[in-house]
């Protein structure tokens, strides 16, 4: 009946990187707990060669079975991304990156068609990460209100927006790129090519990322409403030029209820538990290290800064991934370096970082800047040693760097050295220079939770958001 309120059901597909994962279980839990029916959607590699490591034993390889239990109506779905799940994603991006583009909607298209024919109550939205090219095809077929999910800063959303105004000026995609200063993005008052993501300074663009690109940011602008995983605060001039051509809704950070470890498992690997050798730590003395779950480091980058932490004499908890170097790569550490740093220093493949970086021994981290990453950093006041390697890193290194002052480069001068790693990192951890730092991160971390307070931006905006989704929901039932 048109006068009934009828239960918003929503169909959440996350890109199937770590990245972009862990904020879409939590947005998952946040839209639950607002009376959201939500039916989440990972694909069988995510699932079964990642988080399932990770769930406990009683869990029937449902990772939202805790969320179940404590009242919230999440379901769980797997799909295929077109490849096996035994394939190595990492090792051949290039060919995962086809898989997705080409394969993954056929897939999806099939899922969604039966949730709809089947769930109750019916399906009313899909909410799917901004990087997919097939939203706005998917959603209409099923008659969904469409709406993107953008994982990164609004900054970077911003710019790949008007990737056409990059092409026409000649920063993007011409053989005789220009290197001024680009200041005609409509909320971006300047920016240098440099800082531009890594896509966008490639010489070479016919590459299927950017073709991806290209299809996404076109589809983006096809969406109803556009969520994004930042705070007003902070962009406020990206998202209020994003916010003139379709609705958009910063309701970041998004994290789990009270930063503590969330009801749900996101991580790609099991994680091993860092807390007793911290609780042996002077408070603020430990460095945190850790480049994310995906990206790669140079073996000779990684020697470098083991030799830097080594001189550095700060003691440090360092997350080494099996991979880091590439997927058949061993012994990337210098010789003797573990047996030499046994006293100073903690290395694990891989942790919960809200718990390391919440504990009160940790005084910096160095980080590849991942975006997830810096609003972590920031809610716990921890200053950043910026050390990005591709996509976004760059262009939110800018915002860490020399829009907020919440952290420093790591190398200045581009190649790592030992003793500018030694250095950089003795400025973070001590000194004026760390002072300076540590009391901007403190003003973020206040403005990142007021913004999540009651009557706080992004809490606003996303219960605006929600009585946006019951407006056209209502709207569409009215019609039928």
């Amino acid at each position: 009946m048109a006068g009934d309120q009828q239960k918003l059901h929503a169909i959440m597909v996350p890109y199937p990187l770590q990245g972009h994962v862990i904020p879409a279980v939590h947005l998952a839990v946040k839209l639950a707990a607002k009376g959201f029916a939500v039916t989440f959607v990972n694909t069988h590699s995510v699932h079964h060669y990642y988080i399932s490591k990770s769930l406990p034993s009683n869990a029937g390889g449902d990772i939202f079975a805790g969320a179940r239990e404590s009242g919230l109506d999440i379901r769980y779905a797997t799909v295929s991304d077109g490849l096996p799940v035994g394939f190595d994603r990492s090792l051949n991006h290039g060919q995962f990156m086809e898989s997705l583009l080409h394969v993954f909607s056929a897939h999806v298209d099939e899922l969604v068609g039966g949730i709809v024919r089947k769930s109750e109550p019916p399906v009313t939205c899909l909410i799917a990460d901004t990087f997919y090219v097939w939203p706005s095809m998917i959603a209409e077929k099923y008659g969904l209100v469409n709406v993107s999910f953008w994982t990164e800063p609004a900054l970077v959303l911003n710019l790949y927006y008007h990737l056409h105004l990059l092409r026409e000026n000649g920063h993007f995609g011409c053989s005789d790129k220009r290197e001024d200063t680009i200041d005609y993005i409509p909320g971006v008052p300047s920016i240098k090519p440099t800082d531009l993501m890594s896509y966008l300074q490639a010489v070479d663009v016919s590459t299927v990322e950017h073709r991806i690109i290209n299809r996404a940011f076109d589809d983006v602008k096809r969406a109803d409403i556009i969520l994004c995983n930042t705070v007003r605060e902070l962009e406020l001039e990206s998202i209020s030029a994003l916010h003139q051509n379709q609705p958009m809704y910063a309701i970041g950070p998004i994290f789990p209820n009270g930063f503590t470890k969330s009801l749900v498992a996101t991580s790609l690997w099991p994680e091993s538990n860092c807390a007793h050798w911290l609780d042996a730590r002077p408070n603020g003395s430990v460095l945190y290290v850790s480049f994310g779950s995906y990206a790669h480091v140079t073996k000779t980058d990684i020697v470098e800064i083991a030799h830097g932490l080594l001189l550095s004499g700060v003691g440090f908890v360092w997350v080494l991934r099996p991979d880091i170097v590439s997927s058949d790569e061993a012994d990337v550490l210098p010789v003797g370096f573990q047996e030499h740093v046994k006293d100073q220093g903690m290395m694990v493949p891989w942790c919960n970082q809200i718990d390391v970086i919440s504990h009160q021994a940790v005084g910096g981290f160095l980080t590849h800047c991942g975006w997830n990453s810096i609003l972590e950093s920031m809610w716990c006041a921890v200053p950043l040693l910026c050390f990005p390697l591709l996509t976004d890193q760059f262009t939110n290194r800018k915002l860490v760097v020399d829009d907020w002052k919440v952290g420093l480069n790591l190398c200045d001068q581009g190649a790592v050295t030992r003793e500018e790693v030694a250095d950089k990192i003795s400025c973070l951890m001590n000194g004026t220079t760390s002072e300076e730092l540590r009391r901007e991160t403190e003003k973020m971390k206040s403005i990142l939770e007021d913004a999540l307070a009651v009557d706080g931006s992004s809490q606003t905006n996303f219960n605006q958001f929600v009585k946006k989704m019951n407006k056209k929901i209502n709207l569409l039932s009215n019609h039928v």
